[in-house]
């Protein structure tokens, strides 16, 4: 094993002879999870359709997913400690690509809950993936510019995020769609080979995704890597007290809380933007309503170059506040002006969230040492379990009040974010004048 790397070596490894190479391939993660994300947005719809779900049902789609980040988060990071980042990675990979083969069989039998299972393990190699690729990101150049550099590097998972919802849009979404009279109106053998034709629409896509992410995972097995990325740990068990200490740390459970609400409101927004567009906007058919899925993740990945170079002049955590503060008003704004024009300040809210979640755990990881940092990145990545619980209490709005009006969850979750920013804007000023 390789002795234990502190953040400096770390620095010094990827500073005396950058591994290009080595460094595309971490980069890509970010891509690929992005694809996976955002593919849900898309299945939630088609699983709605397939299998006639209530909005609530159908965001078990999110909840199954956001449960694996919950449930492997603590695990992924011991076992990154104990092996290694590039282990971990190659891992992580190897889950991914097994959930996505288990859609062959989830289709064959059109069971929607073994397609939950299957996303349960998506989400389990994805939390891997994240647990290792973001706290190294933050690792790699000066402290002051971790958040803007995370920001960067982040800006690649959108681009995988809109590959994912041009997939579904134009591989898995069929075209076919009934009323619920429609459907009520078929006999049994018509209504199950509805289903099974819908369901099996992803079998295809899923296929060339789980062989795609599995060849990449022994490319990089492959892959020699430097040391500090390869290996930064001697496979000792962890200093006494790391996750006492952060979990005693108001600052760093500030962090975690203001992580639950982001993804929450992420998730919500991005997995009811299909419904709020055909709710709000009757007659507009799936494949047109994707649409403004596809332009939100533009906005997303415009917001995520924009946010870097803006944290150059401007501090992260008061970007990050002002941006709450505007995703509060337009949120509020789709509530309550339900349509198209509700329907644009969704889209232009994706601009404004994009800085908000390596921008939060930049904030969270900042100044630790390196196992308060790598136990801090799997506290972090478990919060994604908002995107379950809120996604989940959006669907439960939803189908007690309304699409339009259930847009006040993401608006309460902006809140939440915006009190955490004020917090680290008023310790900058703090320390300013200290």
């Amino acid at each position: 094993m390789h002795p234990q790397g502190s953040p400096t070596q770390a620095l010094d490894a990827s500073q005396g002879r950058t591994p290009w190479f080595p460094l595309a391939l971490i980069v890509s993660l970010f891509f690929l999870w992005g694809v996976a994300n955002n593919l849900n947005d898309v299945l939630v719809t088609q699983f709605k359709k397939a299998f006639t779900l209530s909005d609530f049902q159908a965001a078990l789609v999110q909840s199954a997913f956001y449960l694996g980040y919950f449930v492997v988060a603590l695990p992924a990071g011991i076992y990154m400690r104990r092996f290694g980042y590039k282990s971990a990675v190659v891992f992580g990979l190897a889950l991914y690509g097994l959930g996505a083969l288990l859609f062959w069989p989830a289709a064959a039998s059109a069971t929607y809950g073994v397609f939950l299972a299957a996303l349960f393990v998506i989400a389990s190699g994805l939390a891997f993936l994240e647990t290792s690729a973001n706290p190294y990101v933050t690792l790699l150049g000066p402290a002051s510019s971790a958040a803007a550099r995370l920001n960067l590097a982040q800006a690649f998972n959108p681009l995988g995020s809109i590959t994912g919802v041009l997939i579904g849009q134009h591989f898995i979404f069929t075209g076919v769609e009934h009323s619920t009279a429609e459907l009520a109106a078929m006999d049994a053998a018509t209504h199950a080979a509805f289903v099974k034709s819908e369901a099996a629409a992803v079998q295809l896509p899923y296929l060339v995704i789980g062989i795609s992410v599995i060849a990449w995972g022994i490319l990089i097995l492959l892959t020699r890597f430097p040391r500090a990325a390869a290996a930064a740990s001697d496979g000792g068990t962890a200093r006494h007290g790391v996750l006492r200490d952060l979990l005693r740390d108001g600052r760093f459970l500030g962090a975690v809380a203001a992580q639950f609400f982001y993804v929450g409101a992420q998730v919500a927004v991005f997995s009811y933007m299909i419904r709020y567009a055909q709710s709000t906007m009757p007659g507009t058919a799936d494949k047109v309503a994707a649409n403004f899925v596809t332009a939100g993740l533009v906005c997303f990945m415009i917001g995520r170059f924009a946010g870097a170079g803006l944290m150059k002049y401007v501090k992260p955590a008061r970007v990050l506040a002002v941006f709450a503060l505007i995703n509060v008003l337009l949120s509020v704004f789709a509530a309550f002006v339900p349509g198209k024009s509700g329907m644009y300040a969704l889209v232009a809210s994706s601009l404004f969230m994009s800085v908000m979640y390596p921008t939060i755990f930049a904030l969270g990881v900042e100044g630790r040492s390196d196992d308060e940092r790598k136990f801090g990145a799997s506290l972090l990545v478990m919060s994604i379990i908002g995107g379950a619980v809120l996604t989940a209490a959006m669907g439960a709005a939803s189908d007690y009040a309304g699409i339009a009006h259930a847009m006040l969850v993401p608006a309460v979750c902006f809140v939440a974010i915006f009190l955490f920013a004020r917090q680290h804007w008023s310790r900058i000023g703090v320390e300013a004048t200290a």
